[in-house]
């Protein structure tokens, strides 16, 4: 009976409807009222409804089948996703804890790659809890810079990415110092015994890819709303606080992070003096109040340690503001007068708070 009136609803229109109500409701979280009411700030407010719509349809359905996964990617250039790394080139597969996959590909050039598997809960609790972990020092490589991974439950030789029985989601970072000349790890996924091909489309699965698909639009965005509200309370700071919620939520435990808001007058400018700790990488970025970088296609909205310019101490001055007055690492603010930031670094041996300060434009021209 349950079966049937599941395609009945599915034949009837009655779970598109549903589908598309839920889409309405996650609507409130960009008119919350903490959340800035510039014509800029809501427009970028539905374009992120609109991206995560696009990313949990293809999450959930065009690619959520975990006999036949495919590398598919969560966060973009186009597609942006609570402090989304401009240095970052990530991929995505959907995976199941009770199944054994082959990951196969070339190394690459970059800095740091990192693969762990999720489980992905953003469309129930707002959370992406790590259920294995394995980066590039752990990673052995044959000497045609060729390399294997199996990803199981029950541990495997040679290079092993552990899952648990609620992983539902691999996520693999390639973090790049320069985009124009180092290239990304080339992957494959294939599951170990799985079917020779997926099943026709039935009533049961497009009406779990929809519902959840919503349910991620409107998790994800009420998550990434509540940490920015959290920061609104301490504007113009980069303060270190509990890492335990960025963990939750995806972050790489390899990596410190240190968010912040944002807010400026047009005629001030937001310099932050910050000496790095000795680390592996580490960068600053500056996102709207949606938590999405900045376009860094086009403008310098983000920065790190290979393409800073340093203080003659090893430190570094990063100013944002409206305009460049010779800055030395300028951040342009792209039409925003807030917003929220981060600074991260990996693998580091210490984390120091960066200071902060609110300036005038001239003031900032003359330091």
């Amino acid at each position: 009976m349950a079966e049937n009136e599941v395609v009945g609803r599915v034949v009837s229109g009655a779970t598109w409807e549903q589908f598309c109500d839920a889409l309405k409701t996650a609507g409130r979280e960009v008119l919350r009222p903490e959340t800035p009411a510039t014509e800029l700030d809501r427009a970028e407010g539905w374009r992120y409804l609109t991206r995560l719509t696009r990313v949990a349809l293809e999450m959930m359905l065009e690619h959520g089948n975990p006999d036949f996964p495919v590398f598919y990617q969560a966060s973009n250039t186009t597609l942006k996703i609570g402090g989304d790394n401009p240095d970052n080139v990530y991929w995505n597969a959907t995976i199941a804890g009770d199944r054994e996959y082959r990951l196969h590909g070339t190394r690459g050039t970059v800095k740091y790659l990192s693969f762990a598997t999720k489980a992905n809960r953003y469309a129930v609790d707002g959370t992406l809890a790590s259920t294995g972990e394995l980066d590039a020092p752990n990673l052995k490589i044959n000497p045609d810079g060729t390399f294997e991974v199996w990803v199981s439950r029950e541990r495997k030789p040679g290079n092993w990415l552990p899952m648990s029985a609620d992983s539902t989601m691999l996520l693999v970072r390639n973090t790049l110092l320069d985009r124009e000349t180092e290239t990304p790890a080339v992957m494959k996924i294939e599951r170990i015994g799985g079917p020779p091909k997926p099943p026709p489309l039935t009533a049961a699965r497009i009406e779990r890819a929809l519902l959840s698909s919503a349910a991620f639009v409107k998790g994800t965005a009420h998550t990434f709303a509540d940490w920015v509200q959290g920061f609104q309370a301490h504007p113009n700071q980069l303060a270190t606080i509990d890492q335990t919620m960025f963990f939750k939520a995806g972050g790489d435990p390899n990596i410190f992070y240190l968010h912040g808001y944002w807010t400026l007058k047009p005629d001030e400018a937001l310099v932050i003096e910050v000496k790095p700790p000795e680390c592996e990488f580490w960068n600053f970025q500056l996102d709207n109040y949606w938590m999405e970088s900045l376009d860094y296609r086009y403008a310098p909205v983000w920065v790190n340690s290979h393409t800073a310019r340093y203080n003659a101490d090893g430190s570094a001055t990063i100013t944002i503001a409206r305009e460049n007055r010779g800055f030395t690492n300028w951040m342009d603010t792209d039409g925003h007068t807030s917003g929220s930031m981060l600074l991260r670094w990996t693998r580091a041996k210490s984390h120091p708070v960066p200071k902060v300060s609110v300036v005038t434009l001239d003031k900032a021209a003359a330091a």
